[in-house]
């Protein structure tokens, strides 16, 4: 007899939800960002009565703008502070290169202002159990500083022997910092937190999940991993912190990832120190102190240009360097990519390359660990197909490994995947290599994975069924916002 009372209240909450929707079709339409996010946002807001408000609030409006200020400050301040190690490449660096490697690490320079270097020495690290063996081995044997930035620290038995090694070094007096992802890192062992500051090292985490703090920005993440030994030895890549990036989860019978992560000695490795110490002055505070430029390694052939990127910059370096290493292809450009959701400005690059004759070809997991991935980047298949792009979907395992490599003339490796998030929301970082012999490389590792991938044919696409056809179409209204 007591429900004609719940009627006002159901009414207003009605009309609270409806004006929580139009709220957050206002905001997103005067954002100006990009259309494709824009449209997706309102599709979700209508589609999703109130709940699809709420997630715009949630995830893409609160603080970002704040938090880019605040971002763009401290990386000021830690330039000014550094500008003096920073100097122009040494002449004679590009002697010897193509106009296109020449107008690559142009373009890398301008955007990043962080000149390349040369007499650097790059290993690639494909194989799971040696990455990690030769990273714990570096992170051993550090006599002075252990400098390490992560996106994901998984609660497993990988995650735990990283924190307690960090925790044993900074006992025996080594200067360790860690800062990490709070929304990747979500599970991380606080116990085990804990320890490491309590033996002397500093932890701090990159846009904290919590509206109350200042840095408060969920949808911007810092995807960026960063291992500094001593400021001598770089590690770089895609690997994460967990059993299925190091191997462990493979011996148990469990799912694995297949990446690619590089270890870099020589002068490159101070720029490395240059993209941690401007992050940590931005969660922190604090301003580090970085070493000069070391000296050429010994027959170290490689030019090495850091490239970070993210939405504190003007031209997002990861999509521009993605977009010109595609339309400056003259023979070959090979990508691999874990979460493919393209731009349009990079659909059309792949397009019109392979429509020029380039040799263009994509690698993508075949079965991807985040589910509505996979039917949204299927959904740009058949364009790409019929212009004569060739994708193959790798199939023995997740493929995690973010690659690009141009002509066998040089290669990009990193952690932007080719995808809307990476190039115009995630704090990411890479390396772009002008060397032949490391390009050679990459190339029989893209050959090698191509050994156990299925391709994509246009014929295959034809047969697809019409509920197929319909998820991928609606996977594909919400990748702006995956």
């Amino acid at each position: 007899m007591h429900w004609f009372l719940l009627w006002p209240v159901l009414g207003l909450g009605a009309i609270a939800a409806i004006a929580l929707d139009f709220y957050a079709v206002y905001r997103a339409l005067t954002r100006g960002h990009a259309v494709e996010s824009t449209f997706a946002w309102i599709f979700a807001v209508f589609a999703f009565p109130a709940v699809g408000a709420a997630a715009y609030f949630l995830l893409a409006d609160p603080g970002v703008r704040r938090a880019m200020r605040r971002k763009k400050l401290s990386k000021r301040a830690i330039r000014e502070a550094v500008r003096r190690l920073s100097k122009n490449a040494p002449s004679g660096i590009h002697a010897g290169l193509s106009p296109a490697e020449r107008s690559i690490l142009h373009l890398s320079a301008a955007v990043t202002e962080i000149p390349p270097t040369a007499g650097n020495r790059v290993q690639l690290l494909t194989r799971s159990e040696s990455a990690f063996s030769c990273i714990e081995s570096a992170l051993l044997a550090a006599r002075r500083s252990i400098w390490a930035e992560c996106y994901l620290i998984r609660n497993d038995e990988t995650g735990y022997l990283f924190l307690d090694l960090l925790a044993r070094k900074a006992r025996e007096g080594v200067e360790v910092r860690l800062l990490y992802d709070a929304f990747g890192s979500l599970g991380i062992d606080r116990r085990r937190l804990r320890a490491l500051q309590a033996a002397g090292g500093k932890v701090d985490e990159f846009l904290p999940m919590n509206p109350l703090r200042q840095r408060w920005a969920i949808h911007l993440r810092n995807h960026r991993k960063v291992i500094l030994i001593d400021e001598e030895t770089g590690f770089t890549g895609g690997m994460n912190m967990g059993d299925e990036y190091s191997g462990r989860a493979r011996r148990r019978g469990g799912q694995f990832f297949r990446d690619t992560h590089l270890l870099v000695r020589g002068p490159a490795v101070s720029d490395l120190a240059l993209i941690f110490a401007e992050d940590w002055s931005y969660a922190t505070g604090e301003e580090l102190q970085i070493r000069a430029h070391t000296g050429a390694a010994a027959e170290a052939p490689s030019i090495v240009a850091i490239v970070p990127s993210g939405p504190d910059q003007e031209h997002n370096t990861s999509g521009l360097l993605y977009f010109t290493g595609i339309v400056s292809a003259s023979k070959r450009c090979f990508l691999t990519s874990p979460y493919f959701i393209p731009d349009g400005p990079t659909i059309r690059a792949l397009m019109s390359a392979a429509l020029r004759g380039v040799d263009v070809r994509l690698l993508v997991p075949g079965k991807n660990d985040v589910a509505l991935i996979g039917p949204a980047a299927r959904s740009y298949y058949s364009q790409l197909v019929r212009s004569g792009v060739r994708i193959f979907e790798y199939q023995p395992s997740m493929l995690h490994a973010k690659t690009m490599v141009v002509d066998g003339a040089w290669g990009l490796v990193g952690s932007a995947n080719v995808d809307i998030r990476s190039f115009r929301l995630n704090f990411e970082v890479g390396a772009l290599v002008a060397d032949r012999r490391f390009a050679g490389e990459l190339e029989d590792r893209f050959h090698a994975d191509l050994k156990e991938s299925i391709e994509i044919t246009s014929e295959s696409l034809d047969r697809l069924g019409v509920w197929t056809r319909l998820k991928e179409g609606m996977a594909r209204l919400l990748s702006p916002i995956l």
